[in-house]
């Protein structure tokens, strides 16, 4: 499919060629693979932009995976703490009617103090009866001792204590009926309240019981509704996260094949360059090969005068520089990169056209020493920082580390360079490696625009 592609968009620059554009037995001349190029160039840009789309795609199909993932989560949580209000619903509503009860059964033993009390209101009432026969016995026993004369003078002072008793009884009686008739009262109008009534009118109590049943009941049935729908929502929302879970993999397998489709626009690229034909990279690749070379002998050179060991020249332990945000790096070579490497990068972004940089990265992506103008002092605000304090930092994306770890001649790239604050622009990144005493240090990258 591609190279048919390619065809057809090479096909009028090769026409347009005239009869010099091809060759006896099929072969390209020079200006047919210079159209080649032109045409690889083109499908390189498309490929760069179609696979930075996916990548943005892709990254915001996965924030909201996470974030229904993240939602179910909570909607189980809900429906959980909807299951249990609905349960506590369920228990006060019977512990309302266990109330109604108790109550009841309370009511009917207040009816029952009320009926003893009235026992004790008729017990007190014969007491005060008797008291008063005793008076009168008592009196007319006293009149008939005055009669009897000295004779009956003592019964006479018994009779006057037995009526004196008598009246203290029938006083204390009295007092207690009517003690009693009050209690009496009050009782029974605390049973009226507890008890209903037989014509089945609700007293205040009990209305007032009423109406806490009927919201405990209308409660219970807010929470039952309430958790029917978040029983349908969860399960909508289970449905919506798995048709994001798998148009994630979807743009992941699509991401893959936009890869393989740069891979392969990126091979035609060099093969054009590497023909010998004069290509708008060779200048670029020239460049790139040349500085590689001019760096890696500089750091030969540093090894032999004793500047730094070739261990130290290779160091991975890269600590990381206290309070920057994008992080920052050190190494042990990094003081000799900011020595060594301004005065050979810094031409290569004034001489040639549309440079936007040219620095020397390790096998690992780490740039320690950036041109000048990515190499200012970090501020407050990590978006200008990540578009104007790229020295120093590990760029372990698919370009920087492929850059990094290349060992043939050059390198072509195509790629959507993150400029901080969501911009991106469209480069080329052509990349030659930096051999050190036999061993693969890593590469320089010359950045470039379409």
């Amino acid at each position: 499919m591609i190279p048919s592609l390619i065809k057809r968009r090479a096909a009028p620059d090769t026409e347009s060629a005239g009869p010099a554009a091809s060759q006896p037995g099929g072969s390209l001349d020079g200006v047919s693979l210079a159209a080649l190029a032109r045409q690889a160039g083109d499908l390189g840009r498309e490929a760069a932009e179609l696979s930075g789309t996916l990548d943005d795609l892709a990254a915001d199909s996965a924030r909201q995976r996470d974030r229904f993932r993240r939602a179910s989560v909570e909607m189980d949580d809900m429906y959980s703490a909807n299951r249990t209000i609905a349960e506590a619903t369920d228990a006060s509503r019977g512990a309302v009617q266990d109330a109604r009860d108790a109550v009841e059964q309370v009511g009917r033993g207040v009816a029952g103090v009320v009926d003893t009390l009235r026992e004790v209101s008729e017990a007190a009432g014969e007491i005060t009866r008797i008291a008063l026969q005793t008076r009168l016995v008592a009196f007319n026993a006293s009149v008939e001792a005055k009669r009897a004369g000295d004779a009956g003078r003592g019964f006479g002072v018994v009779a006057d204590a037995v009526r004196d008793l008598a009246a203290k009884v029938e006083q204390s009686s009295k007092l207690i009926t009517g003690t009693v008739k009050q209690l009496d009262a009050r009782i029974d109008a605390l049973s009226r309240e507890i008890v209903p009534g037989e014509g089945g009118g609700a007293s205040a109590f009990h209305a007032a019981l009423g109406r806490a049943e009927a919201q405990v009941d209308g409660i219970a049935g807010a929470a039952q509704a309430n958790l029917a729908t978040c029983e349908s929502v969860l399960g909508t929302v289970r449905e919506l996260a798995e048709q994001v879970d798998r148009a994630a993999g979807a743009l992941e397998a699509a991401r893959g094949r936009a890869g393989t489709f740069l891979g392969v626009s990126e091979s035609l690229l060099e093969l054009t360059a590497s023909s010998g034909v004069h290509t708008a990279d060779t200048p670029y690749i020239e460049t790139a090969i040349r500085t590689a070379t001019a760096i890696a002998q500089r750091f030969e050179e540093a090894v032999a005068a004793g500047r730094i060991t070739l261990g130290d020249l290779f160091d991975e332990r890269y600590q990381p520089i206290a309070g920057t945000d994008p992080v920052q790096h050190l190494t042990r070579f990094t003081a000799l990169t900011d020595a060594l490497l301004p005065e050979l990068q810094e031409p290569v972004v004034a001489t040639l056209p549309n440079v936007v940089f040219c620095a020397a990265v390790d096998r690992n992506g780490y740039l320690p020493t950036h041109n000048q103008k990515f190499s200012r002092p970090q501020g407050p605000d990590p978006v200008w920082n990540a578009a104007n304090c790229r020295n120093r930092r590990i760029f372990a994306d698919r370009t920087g580390l492929a850059a990094g770890r290349n060992e043939r001649r050059f390198l072509l790239q195509t790629y959507r360079r993150d400029m901080g604050g969501g911009q991106f622009v469209l480069m080329k990144d052509l990349s030659a490696p930096i051999v050190v005493g036999g061993r693969h240090w890593g590469g320089l990258r010359i950045a470039y625009r379409f």
